[in-house]
């Protein structure tokens, strides 16, 4: 059995699941802003449920949901939510995203998704991992579509994706009124190329304020902005 991935306040499970802990949700999950106080928070594509379990640990959030469509990894998040100190303020649900925004007329006042998407521009022999992986079971122009529907006027939505799909998800977003207002430019090293964008968007239009995260000076030697960004999570930093 595959030992749990452990952080400070919390442990996850993810022998069950395609997608494992990954550097992108554990930076998307720190950086999104609070500064809402969000009442109400829905993780799309919860995975593990790694995002939805940062988010219970950051905020005072009274209702987390998440959501997930892949039998296995949405069985594995409902165990990691049980399992957590924070079982009460969490729920996930089985459904796709087309299902789930036509049916909750509710809105929130964060979402968040780190989406499925090509990474490589292979498939594997492994389908479920693909599922995962790429973004043939969620394009975005349908994830925005949903995201325009399910957050409330003055929310927000953060989202992880490659740095070479950023101009067109940010034109699609502001086709149906969802600026981007801050993005974080991620970096494996001072020379590497800019590898992910971390964008939050809104319906207000606001001066874009954009900044560039290193993750590492050299192989494990973080960077402090990187330590700074997720030492309240990993239990090394």
């Amino acid at each position: 059995m595959e030992k749990p991935f452990q952080f400070k306040q919390f442990s996850i499970n993810q022998n069950r699941c395609a997608m494992k802990i990954g550097t992108d949700g554990v930076l998307l999950g720190a950086w999104s802003s609070l500064k809402n106080n969000p009442f109400s928070v829905l993780d799309i594509g919860s995975g593990t449920g790694v995002l939805s379990l940062m988010l219970a640990q950051r905020s005072h959030a009274e209702l987390i949901d998440a959501l997930e469509i892949d039998e296995n990894a949405y069985e594995q998040c409902v165990d990691n939510f049980e399992q957590s100190p924070w079982s009460d303020r969490l729920f996930c649900y089985h459904a796709s995203l087309e299902e789930f925004a036509e049916e909750i007329d509710d809105t929130y006042d964060l979402i968040i998704s780190n989406p499925p998407f090509y990474s490589e521009d292979y498939k594997t022999k492994n389908d479920q991992r693909d599922l995962a992986r790429f973004n043939d079971a969620m394009p975005f122009n349908h994830l925005i579509e949903s995201v325009a529907k399910l957050l409330s006027k003055d929310g927000t939505f953060n989202v992880v994706i490659p740095f070479k799909e950023e101009d067109n998800f940010v034109d699609l977003a502001s086709k149906i009124n969802l600026f981007a207002n801050r993005i974080l430019h991620v970096k494996g090293n001072p020379n590497t190329e800019i590898k992910r964008s971390l964008i939050e968007f809104s319906f207000q239009e606001k001066k874009l304020e954009v900044s560039e995260l290193i993750i590492e000076t050299s192989r494990h030697e973080y960077t402090l902005d990187y330590i700074n960004l997720t030492k309240a999570f990993y239990l090394k930093m």
